[in-house]
């Protein structure tokens, strides 16, 4: 029996297919929400999280007080590299450990909803650290990681500092790994990141998100790693195949 979709997802779909059609040419405005709802047969809170999947696709842009503009008929070009193992997607030396400095249960605001990739209001527990070299002490990255609320006992664990959060719920917890996304962007240093980090403002970070699904599909966590300047190199190696 096939799942349905949700219906924001099922929402955001139909109105992909209508731009993709040129019902609404690039560089005209949406129908106001009012209409869409009403030509749709959706509740605003359905169409909200249909828009926001369009607009981090990069089909429209959104600001307040404004009409949402349609900026592109086809979503953003997404590359996906396979790997063996989740830990080939990144890895530390077994001579770092995390710290926690946060551990708590939260509701996703609009603005981690985007990033994350969850609907706004969706509850998770929320662990932020840093994370060093044993020997010196020095810090190497900040990390928010989100993980769903059952799991979030696994803090308790005696090895959680230097186990990767998501072989700690597998082994804790059985839950399989089935495909993991990763996204890497450069970002100046936020003003809470920074000063975790002994950074000013306007210095360069390498942002990696990391968000990883079960065997069902559904995201179960998602880690975003904040890199200073030269304190993380990461190296991926290709050969070309031999097979004819």
């Amino acid at each position: 029996m096939t799942e349905r979709l949700p219906l924001y997802k099922s929402l955001a779909n139909t109105l992909e297919g209508r731009i993709y059609n040129g019902d609404w040419p690039v560089g005209s405005a949406l129908p106001t929400e009012a209409d869409l709802c009403k030509n749709f047969q959706a509740s605003r809170h359905t169409l909200r999280h249909a828009l926001q999947i369009l607009e981090t696709s990069g089909l429209i842009f959104r600001r307040q007080g404004a009409p949402t503009q349609i900026i592109s008929r086809q979503k953003l070009r997404r590359f996906t590299q396979s790997f063996n193992s989740p830990v080939d997607i990144l890895s530390y030396p077994r001579d770092t450990y995390r710290v926690n400095l946060a551990e708590e249960f939260i509701e996703i605001d609009k603005a981690r909803a985007e990033m994350i990739g969850c609907p706004a209001g969706s509850s998770w527990y929320h662990i932020g650290g840093i994370r060093k070299r044993q020997e010196t002490e020095e810090i190497i990255s900040w990390s928010d990681i989100y993980i769903l609320p059952q799991f979030a006992s696994l803090t308790t664990d005696p090895e959680h500092s230097q186990v990767m959060v998501f072989e700690q719920i597998e082994k804790r917890y059985g839950a399989r790994i089935e495909r993991a996304e990763l996204d890497v962007y450069a970002l100046a240093a936020p003003p809470d990141i920074a000063e975790h980090l002994k950074l000013k403002t306007s210095d360069p970070c390498l942002v990696i998100i990391r968000r990883y699904f079960d065997n069902q599909d559904k995201l179960f966590e998602v880690t975003v790693t904040y890199h200073p300047e030269k304190k993380y190199v990461y190296s991926m190696e290709f050969r070309a195949s031999t097979e004819i």
